[in-house]
């Protein structure tokens, strides 16, 4: 479940979809390439469990979503970094997890880029957003 004042990354999971994640379950190790043999056997290994864990929001949590890219925001009419609502859309057979900014444009979490910074105001929008939150956000 996400925290308050986390920032979160989109990741594409072995699956192919993307999603959220910690940005710190993310980063790929650092060690040296693995050797000629190591990659044979990994190639005939079926494969492992991503490692990487989705972080669970609820919908009608707000999200402060950075680096936009410049193509969407052109498309959806929202800065490089813009507020929105975590929703899901009601759509039968497709993802249905998705953004909505201010302005009402509904973006979902498959159409973002992989790497696209996000971070949780807060997850209840009744709620005030706490102190680390507020930081954040005067940051951007």
């Amino acid at each position: 479940m996400a925290v308050e004042g986390e920032q979160l990354v989109v990741h594409r999971f072995r699956t192919g979809s993307l999603g959220l994640a910690a940005p710190d379950s993310t980063d790929p190790p650092t060690r040296r390439p693995p050797s000629f043999w190591i990659r044979l056997k990994l190639f005939f290994t079926p494969a492992q469990r991503d490692s990487v864990r989705a972080v669970c929001i609820p919908a009608g949590a707000r999200l402060v979503v950075e680096d936009i890219p410049e193509q969407l925001h052109l498309a959806i009419g929202v800065g490089e970094i813009g507020l929105a609502t975590f929703t899901r859309i009601k759509a039968p057979g497709t993802y249905r997890d998705a953004v909505r900014f201010k302005n009402g444009r509904e973006v979902r979490l498959q159409e973002l880029h992989e790497g696209q910074r996000m971070w949780v105001m807060n997850l209840f929008p009744r709620a005030q957003a706490s102190e680390p939150v507020l930081d954040a956000l005067s940051r951007v």
